[in-house]
């Protein structure tokens, strides 16, 4: 009875999001207390049960996402995306303009949200495709898919870092195994997929604007300063993570475990981004602090929403609904990886956001943990591979790359729809390899 409820409340979290358009941040909300009232918490102790389980996802997540957030801010108003773009394309040349365009995607990707990542880089794709006479899908593709596979697989992304904290997972390793997947996912759905798209002919009956204006054009950092700022946060956990397993000296050890907190590493990141990106460029502590500013009100949203999902999470681990859940799942017989990436991947066709269906799909799978011989971190990398599924007419992001490109619904489709949705199933199918390979 109690999995019937539990069900009952997730496609009402769906309906609420998807059919009366509530903010997903109050659905979540309203879902956990009806939840926790149908499962029989006492309702003298239930908004406390709810205020709990925000409060302790909050805490876990919200400095590395706002950090993170201030980051990629950063390398936008600098210069420095522009500036990796720019010399990537230059080592690449034609010949290899799609790579350069999906290295770059990658590389930007990191550190930036989705969407400032796609108006950042949709102008470099429109200029490449106007200089050497290609269509803008095949080019654009390639880079997109880089962007997405950032989004959905690695921290320090909001899905990724709340999937790792419900979930019990070593951002670090989750780090280390999503770029591993990420490689030949962004190889074959970006590279391979897009010379299928040549012939979708676009015409922009506007001109795309860089929309991020870059606080002091004429002075520009290096491109080698431009990298280790950008990616210093992938540096670090990557260090942090990866020491501990070749050294057993105690003292590195705990450097390592005091340093490689993701909080720790995001802090000294943005400090250094500070420095480097900001003050080093002849700008004042001010307007950097102004950018920051602009960032952190931008995330606000996001984060709220991850706490909501962080309610939902401790209802069900008080009213006991997911010692159940456990009972039932381990009399399937599929996969739970399998099983994860399939409720992400029906909620995400529902929703129409990948960050509410990786947390939708957490919660419920938090039991999963409790089966023997499974990855914590895998379990992430499967339900961020489903929640990418099959991107329609529900998701923000088809309709920014239809009216971007300015190409038909059937196309849009045909070019962006069938490229999420192989992300989607190269991901999960990577997710098994990897499996097979360090288990």
């Amino acid at each position: 009875m109690s999995i019937l409820i539990l069900t009952a409340c997730i496609a009402f979290l769906i309906l609420q999001i998807a059919w009366f358009k509530i903010n997903p941040f109050i659905a979540f909300i309203i879902t956990a207390l009806l939840a926790g009232l149908f499962l029989g918490l006492p309702i003298n102790t239930l908004s406390q049960t709810v205020q709990k389980g925000l409060g302790e996802m909050l805490g876990s997540i919200t400095l590395i996402i706002v950090f993170g957030t201030c980051i990629g801010k950063l390398t936008v108003s600098s210069g420095a995306a522009n500036v990796i773009a720019k010399t990537v394309m230059g080592w690449t040349g034609k010949k290899y303009v799609r790579l350069g365009l999906m290295i770059t995607g990658f590389i930007v990707g990191i550190p930036l949200f989705y969407s400032v990542g796609f108006v950042l880089l949709v102008p470099l794709i429109f200029s490449v495709a106007h200089q050497f006479k290609l269509s803008k899908v095949y080019l654009g593709i390639p880079m997109l898919a880089s962007l997405s596979v950032a989004h959905g697989f690695l921290p320090p992304h909001p899905s990724p870092m709340a999937l790792s904290s419900i979930l019990n997972a070593d951002i670090g390793l989750v780090l280390v195994y999503g770029i591993i997947i990420a490689i030949p996912t962004i190889f074959i759905a970006g590279l391979l997929f897009s010379n299928l798209l040549k012939n979708i002919k676009t015409e922009s009956n506007h001109e795309i604007l860089n929309v991020e204006e870059i606080a002091n054009p004429g002075t520009l950092p290096s491109f080698s300063i431009s990298l280790f700022s950008a990616l210093f946060p992938v540096f670090g956990l990557t260090l942090t993570s990866l020491l501990p397993l070749i050294s057993t000296n105690e003292t590195l050890l705990k450097l390592c475990k005091t340093v490689g907190e993701p909080s720790m590493i995001m802090l000294i990141s943005l400090l250094i981004c500070t420095y480097t990106l900001g003050i080093r460029m002849n700008r004042s502590l001010t307007s950097v602090m102004d950018d920051y500013a602009i960032a952190i009100k931008d995330v606000a949203l996001i984060v709220l929403i991850v706490g909501g999902a962080g309610s939902l999470k401790e209802v069900m681990i008080v009213s006991g609904v997911n010692e159940t859940i456990v009972a039932t799942l381990t009399q399937t017989n599929i996969h739970p990886y399998l099983l994860a990436w399939i409720m992400a991947a029906i909620i995400r066709v529902c929703v129409g956001s990948a960050t509410a269906a990786g947390l939708m799909t957490a919660s419920v799978l938090l039991p999963l943990l409790q089966t023997n011989g499974l990855d914590p971190n895998l379990l992430v990398l499967a339900v961020g591979a489903g929640s990418l599924m099959c991107s329609h007419v529900n998701d923000p992001s088809f309709w920014m790359f239809k009216e971007y490109f300015n190409i038909s619904l059937k196309d849009t489709f045909k070019s962006w729809t069938v490229m999420e949705s192989l992300v989607s199933v190269l991901g999960i199918i990577f997710v098994f390899i990897l499996n097979s390979i360090i288990h």
